[in-house]
């Protein structure tokens, strides 16, 4: 019903939101106004009298000889985030991260014993009232407050319905339905430029862009719970109601479900110190926790920082969104291809992302000629967000494969930690090109290549056992196993080549023939 795909839309936009409300109008300084000053708008920045008469100043007066273009209005405008109170942008943005990690964490526990469907209900109401709050914020503390309280809600509520979401469905279909979210993620970005591009005013883009969270609410309200967290919670009636109700949309009226009580799981339990005690563990957690971290670190630093590569903003960040599009049908179709698997694919996309963005750095200035009308920041950019976002979607397979089940969930909410990290730390690295205008590129492209290097530390898993337990990482039979799957599926391979090579030869000879 397009409700799933609404909802990552309304992700989306707050992730990116200081990209287009965040965004420094040009300005220009009116000199003429103070008082026996011999500075020009070139040659004030570098200029230490200039700063020093900044510091004494009071604020209002300085802002008195600042005249913003009126083009389009930002909370830079708005609350004067320019000089030594820049760095407020970025600090907005990273407290939405910083909310999005403790969201996630709150509302794991929350949902596992109050239910998926209250929790993401409350919080996409919060959510809601927060964001509005936001859009008539009458200071920037408030405003910044309520991006932390928004990044809650949204980072709880993505955990819940991406859990909620797959809970629906059936085990086969958890991949595709994976892939879907994260081309509305990237349609989500794209749509948000759109927006943007018409409306110009700060205040109301952010009104229009929360209210859009009403609209998903009303429909929201007829999705039934979960009936695995039903069944779990032994709620059968109510399971088997849901489950008869899915099959008669389906299109199989007269499937009726009757269930038997949950077992009881006496498995071995998990625990956080497991992944450290573990020599294999430790050693792929580690890597894992690294890469996680880089790939949200160089996502989210390349979305936020899209708006700043030079030309139209609202077309470069709409750009950058519809970059990432061929990313997971292509990541997908790599990582199942025996000659490169998992590792392999993974390795490919960090270096490549990394590479793309080290290029930058070797750019002429002068690039209106030649092959450097188009290789230049955005296509670079583009192609570097291309990589960064396969490889982020392919790091979710990966991981997962790598953790025996006894400590699955452990291992891959510890690898999400890291990552959450790499996002309250992405919107800082944009805002080194104020030192240099290559560093954010000379960042991101060292740590996508280190990231690349050092995965190829980790086993290859395409066609092996997954581990059960973690005694399976040190048996040898589990070894042999993993050996002969991929002994049998090369010989598989060879096989099914030669049947196409005879087939194509008789095709040939009937071809002749005919």
């Amino acid at each position: 019903d397009g409700v799933s795909e609404r909802f990552t839309f309304f992700v989306a936009t707050q992730a990116i939101f200081m990209t287009i409300v965040g965004a420094i109008p040009p300005y220009h300084w009116d000199f003429a106004t103070i008082p026996s000053s011999n500075w020009s708008q070139s040659n004030a920045a570098n200029d230490s009298e200039f700063r020093e008469w900044l510091h004494v100043t009071n604020e209002s007066e300085v802002q008195r000889h600042v005249h913003f273009d009126h083009r389009f209005s930002s909370v830079v405008s708005e609350w004067f985030l320019i000089g030594d109170a820049m760095y407020k942008v970025s600090l907005a943005s990273s407290l939405y991260f910083f909310g999005v990690l403790v969201g996630g964490v709150l509302f794991g526990q929350l949902s596992d014993q109050f239910g998926r469907k209250k929790l993401y209900l409350a919080g996409l109401i919060l959510d809601v009232v927060f964001g509005i709050v936001s859009a008539v914020a009458p200071s920037y503390e408030i405003f910044a407050t309520c991006r932390f309280f928004v990044g809650v809600m949204n980072g709880g509520m993505s955990l819940v319905s991406f859990v909620l979401l797959q809970e629906y469905v059936g085990v086969s279909y958890w991949a595709l339905t994976g892939s879907l979210q994260s081309f509305s993620f990237a349609i989500g970005i794209s749509l948000y430029a759109l927006v943007g591009y018409f409306i110009r005013s700060w205040r109301i883009l952010a009104l229009v862009v929360n209210i859009e969270g009403v609209l998903i609410l009303l429909p929201t309200l007829f999705i039934p719970e979960s009936p695995r967290w039903l069944y779990v919670q032994g709620r059968l009636c109510e399971t088997e109601n849901i489950l008869e109700c899915i099959a008669k949309k389906n299109g199989r009226p007269e499937c009726k479900i009757t269930l038997k009580p949950p077992v009881q799981n006496c498995d071995e339990s998990a625990s956080i110190l497991d992944l450290f005690r573990h020599r294999v563990l430790l050693g792929r957690t580690l890597i894992m926790m690294y890469i996680w971290l880089i790939c949200s670190l160089v996502y989210y630093g390349l979305t936020l920082g899209a708006g700043d590569l030079g030309g139209d903003r609202y077309l470069n960040i709409a750009l950058s969104g519809l970059a990432e599009l061929p990313a997971h049908p292509v990541g997908l179709f790599l990582i199942n291809c025996s000659r490169l698997g998992r590792r392999r694919t993974l390795t490919g996309f960090l270096i490549l992302g990394g590479a793309a963005c080290l290029v930058n750095i070797f750019l002429p200035e002068k690039r209106a000629t030649g092959i450097f009308t188009v290789v230049n920041n955005q296509s670079l950019s583009f192609l570097g967000k291309l990589a960064i976002s396969a490889a982020f979607n392919i790091v979710y397979i990966y991981s997962s494969e790598l953790y025996p089940t006894t400590v699955r969930n452990v291992g891959m909410g510890i690898c999400s930690m890291s990552s959450r990290i790499g996002g309250i730390l992405a919107p800082f690295i944009p805002s080194l090109r104020n030192v240099h205008q290559s560093l954010p590129f000379l960042v991101f492209g060292v740590a996508g290549i280190l990231a690349g290097g050092i995965c190829l530390l980790l086993p290859e898993s395409l066609n092996k056992p997954i581990p059960e337990r973690l005694s399976d990482l040190d048996s040898v039979a589990y070894c042999h196993l993993a050996e002969a799957n991929n002994v049998n599926h090369l010989e598989e391979e060879t096989n099914s080549e030669s049947e196409e090579e005879e087939y194509s030869g008789l095709s040939e000879k009937t071809k002749l023939m005919q």
